[in-house]
């Protein structure tokens, strides 16, 4: 056989085992943002200001979010290059998924009691006080799942690093089913249920995401395949080596994403400023824009391992292969999403709005005219996310955070705030704004992933 076909064959076998990792992990992304998005709607049947408000409320509390999402995130690249190295190791697995609890724990605790301050953060923030008070109402019922969803994504890592994904993609479904019951019931006052409004919302948030951890803690207790690894046992005893060094990797990644999400709640925070309307509009295409965001946030994770696997073996030629596979995945998916967006708006508008009713008419063009924004910067949007991941699975975290902050914080919110405002732009400014920091923050995430992947034996460590 030659060489080329021996290259051709590795590509196939690569992108088979990406796609077998990647499918499961993009359908759990979407499921999971579904039950964003059916909040959204829920919300949105209330009426403009009570959508408003709880795109106020979940503002608020999604930094947190992300910040154990992204912390987390260093637990499937470290067990992955752990398993590339020794593929039968057990106690290292064990000792990284047992000190992401801790994590998840760690950061729950503080994050809920600046929560509960959410009226405070929002009026600070300038929001209408009206708005700041029923959005309060709404995170406070809702700050409740933060610790449920932050031991969830830490044992979603654990099984994703052992290429077991459909294992979270089961939990997500479970937990969309019951959140979309809850809210209906909770929201309106449905079963016998109070009806509570818009902290209903919350609290069938908080009651999905306590289901969620309960069905994947029973498969990772009680599956042939992960119960050897004993996760859960003497998990009250802290190991500080591996928490320190998982908090190395994972600090910058929830960090990363921090800046990242942050721009996108100075975007709602900017459009409370410009009107109801514009952050109704917002609210609804950045919900759809979160939609098409999975699939190559699914595959970034993917790429994580599998780069991470190549890593830990010591084989540089897979990673590169694993890398560049998984970031035309990405961008691919995302050009498919950009023509729905520019083709069919009005349709990916409907399930939040009545878009036929005349009430909602500026929400629905203001809306419309977003999207075709997004439509432009889907390409950066995955390049930048599979970068992250390629680079996650090498161990590569600290450049990439500075990366980001010079993307969103130093590019996006200066160039939003002056199209915005001074230049008369409006919400349209705030999306351009959005647009320009994706865009620098992909170029930065390849540079750096060409130049540590241009030599056979770099081995970069945390930098």
């Amino acid at each position: 056989m030659t060489t080329a076909d021996d290259n051709r064959r590795h590509v196939r076998a690569e992108m088979a085992a990406t796609l077998r990792l990647a499918g499961p992990l993009v359908a759990t992304n979407l499921a999971q943002t579904g039950m964003t998005a059916t909040d959204v709607m829920f919300m949105g049947w209330l009426g403009p200001e009570q959508l408003a408000a709880g795109a106020l409320g979940t503002n608020v509390y999604f930094p947190f979010v992300i910040l154990g999402i992204g912390f987390m995130s260093a637990i499937a690249p470290m067990i992955a290059a752990e398993l590339g190295a020794r593929a039968h190791s057990v106690r290292e697995v064990r000792r990284t998924a047992r000190q992401g609890f801790w994590a998840a724990l760690i950061i729950a605790a503080p994050a809920m009691a600046i929560l509960w301050n959410a009226e405070a953060i929002l009026l600070a923030f300038g929001q209408a006080p009206n708005l700041a008070a029923q959005a309060a109402s709404y995170v406070r019922t809702l700050m409740w799942s933060l610790p449920f969803f932050l031991l969830f994504v830490a044992l979603r890592a654990f099984v994703s690093a052992l290429q077991r994904p459909g294992v979270a993609l089961t939990a997500v479904l479970v937990a969309f089913l019951v959140n979309a019951l809850a809210n209906w019931a909770l929201i309106f006052g449905r079963l016998g249920a109070p009806a509570l409004g818009l902290p209903g919302s919350g609290l069938a948030t908080t009651i999905a995401c306590v289901c969620m951890f309960a069905v994947i803690a029973i498969f990772a207790t009680a599956d042939r395949r992960m119960r050897r690894y004993h996760v859960f046992g003497r998990v009250w005893r802290p190991d500080w080596p591996r928490l320190r060094e998982l908090t190395r990797l994972g600090l910058p990644l929830g960090l990363t994403l921090v800046f990242e999400v942050s721009v996108f709640n100075a975007a709602v925070f900017l459009m409370g400023i410009i009107g109801a309307d514009s952050l109704a509009a917002h609210a609804i295409a950045i919900q759809i824009a979160s939609l098409t965001f999975m699939a190559p946030l699914g595959i970034a994770h993917a790429a994580s391992v599998r780069v991470g696997l190549a890593y830990g073996a010591r084989d540089m030629a897979a990673v590169r292969r694993a890398g560049w596979i998984a970031f035309w995945l990405g961008t691919g998916a995302m050009a498919l999403t950009a023509v729905a967006m520019i083709g069919a708006p009005r349709l990916l508008i409907s399930p939040f709005l009545d878009v036929a009713a005349p009430a909602n008419a500026r929400v629905v063009e203001l809306a419309t005219q977003f999207l075709a924004i997004a439509a432009l910067f889907q390409l950066a949007d995955g390049a930048q996310a599979t970068g992250s991941g390629m680079l996650r699975g090498l161990h590569d975290t600290r450049v990439p955070m500075i990366y980001a902050l010079i993307g969103y914080w130093g590019i996006g919110v200066p160039a939003g705030v002056l199209l915005a405002f001074p230049l008369g732009w409006a919400g349209h400014g705030v999306w351009t704004g959005l647009a320009l920091a994706l865009t620098a923050v992909a170029a930065l995430m390849l540079r750096r992933w060409s130049r540590l992947t241009a030599r056979d034996d770099p081995w970069p460590r945390s930098r």
